[in-house]
């Protein structure tokens, strides 16, 4: 999600999408196989890039957010790694009806329901449909 390619790092001037002041306020952990030192941005923004994995990544933000609840965004990849792993208690899906193409399935090769997770909610706004998953046994949302 942070660049706009795959692979090592050819623009090292690339800052993410958000321009000067991203929306984040805080420690983002970037999953990534390829270092790169971190970068400070406005507002409290500082992107880190994560080389070993979703675990020190999720060990990272934990440990920043000193007992505050971390955010996983990603593509499917990145969240079907955090699934399997049994690491993501509550999951938010918002959906919307715009037609994209053939892209990557969220859900290719898991089963929800043998993970333990069940839905604890859902509505529908004017632009999109809400799916809350919430694993079994984690009710501290």
């Amino acid at each position: 999600m942070f660049g706009p390619s795959r692979g090592s790092w050819h623009d090292m001037s690339w800052k993410g999408w958000w321009g000067e002041n991203p929306v984040y306020h805080g420690p983002t952990f970037i999953l990534t196989h390829h270092a790169r030192l971190p970068i400070p941005m406005e507002g409290g923004t500082t992107f880190y890039f994560v080389t070993g994995g979703i675990h020190e990544a999720l060990d990272r933000a934990r440990e920043a957010a000193n007992g505050m609840d971390v955010r996983i965004a990603g593509g499917p990849n990145t969240i079907q790694q955090y699934l399997r792993a049994g690491l993501i208690d509550e999951l938010h899906l918002a959906i919307s009806p715009v037609l994209l193409g053939g892209g990557e399935r969220l859900f290719e090769g898991i089963d929800m329901r043998a993970l333990g997770y069940e839905c604890v909610q859902f509505f529908a706004s004017e632009k999109a449909t809400h799916v809350v998953l919430r694993r079994l046994g984690h009710n501290d949302a």
